[in-house]
């Protein structure tokens, strides 16, 4: 691990200098900004460790030299008090240095899709929907509706996809694919039963516009059509919404929700690209192993991760067997505990499948 941190700490010098460079052009210095923040905590964390060594050393060889029984007693404390300081270092610089999700600085594209339950389904979505813009309203980060089809009957949704953007929102995010069931007395239900419904979440990084995924014009099949809606005043009457299919992948992409069709067909060309970009590192991943220990459950929307039971106002997430009694906070958006104990989960495997190579 240490050959490891050196390593680090030169290419920090190295990214300091080049940074300080006058020729330097707006894509190498975004490139390696992000660079030295990956590793400016690494860095910092390996100063201090290595601080606290050097104190040790010193402080043990006025034990060594010192006669005055005052002061060997006070060298003693600070020996004792530095070596509880450098084993927590130790294990603080072991999940810094854990291997990185090469997506983890990427926006997210955030697709929520209703499932069983009918209406009650697309209403859920909705609450879906709300939670994780609230979610990321409170971390700072933007929130952009790329596309959506609402339910025929209520204000919920069939589905709808959002674009959020800001610092490490994939890392955050990351864990939230797979089944959400809710279990709740439908505002249809006059007899007061509990119903069970259920979406599906899906987390995918937005592919980079110019690196990440090449598509050929000829493999894309675009058609546009009417935009459906609810009536009113935003029914379009141009075939302004737009339907593109990948025929390699048999990926079909739409969206209706702006009037501009050349605004549709961005919005769904950036869902198409991240479709593919998640498609093809799913596969790589595949490829090299089939077991990923390294991941909070598959990952499969078939896998039910989470239920919301409102009648008795709990949160489960099934894979940690996590339970919080405060379902109205986090359908507000207040998840942040939900999503920690999923991210020192997946570094507490980490970890472990570190060790055991070692």
């Amino acid at each position: 691990m240490f050959d490891k941190l050196e390593a680090i700490a030169l290419r920090f010098v190295e990214i300091e200098s080049q940074l300080s460079r006058s020729d330097l052009d707006g894509k190498e210095l975004t490139k390696l900004s992000k660079e030295r923040a990956n590793i400016v905590d690494i860095v910092e964390a390996y100063k201090v460790y290595k601080k606290q060594k050097e104190d040790r050393d010193a402080a043990k060889e006025m034990l060594d030299s010192e006669t005055d029984p005052d002061l060997r007693s006070m060298a003693r404390e600070e020996i004792d008090q530095l070596d509880k300081a450098i084993i927590a270092s130790e294990k603080e610089l072991q999940i810094l240095t854990l291997p990185r999700d090469p997506n983890d600085d990427r926006n997210v594209i955030l697709e929520v899709r209703a499932g069983t339950g009918g209406e009650e389904a697309s209403l859920f979505a909705a609450d879906l929907l709300r939670m994780y813009t609230r979610y990321s309203e409170k971390s700072g980060w933007k929130v952009e509706l790329l596309s959506s089809t609402e339910s025929s009957s209520t204000s919920g949704y069939k589905e709808a996809i959002i674009l959020i953007k800001g610092n490490q929102v994939f890392s955050k995010l990351k864990f939230e694919s797979g089944v959400h069931r809710v279990q709740r007395v439908p505002q249809t239900e006059t007899q007061g039963r509990i119903h069970t419904s259920a979406c599906t979440v899906a987390i995918l990084p937005e592919a980079d516009e110019v690196d990440d995924v090449k598509i050929d014009a000829k493999d894309l099949d675009i058609g546009t059509f009417r935009s459906s809606g609810a009536g009113g005043q935003h029914v379009n009457t141009t075939d302004s919404a737009v339907r593109i299919v990948h025929k390699p992948s048999g990926i079909v992409v739409e969206c209706q929700d702006e009037r501009s069709q050349i605004k549709n067909r961005d919005k769904a060309m950036k869902v198409l690209k991240s479709r593919l970009l998640e498609k093809m590192q799913r596969e790589q991943a595949d490829a090299i192993s089939a077991d990923r220990k390294s991941q909070v459950g598959s990952g499969d929307r078939s896998e039910r991760i989470r239920t919301y039971n409102f009648p008795q106002g709990r949160l489960t997430d099934h894979r940690i067997n996590l339970t919080l009694y405060k379902l109205d906070a986090a359908m507000e958006g207040d998840i942040q505990e939900v999503l920690d104990a999923l991210g020192s989960y997946h570094q507490t495997e980490l970890l472990k499948q570190e060790l055991e190579k070692a």
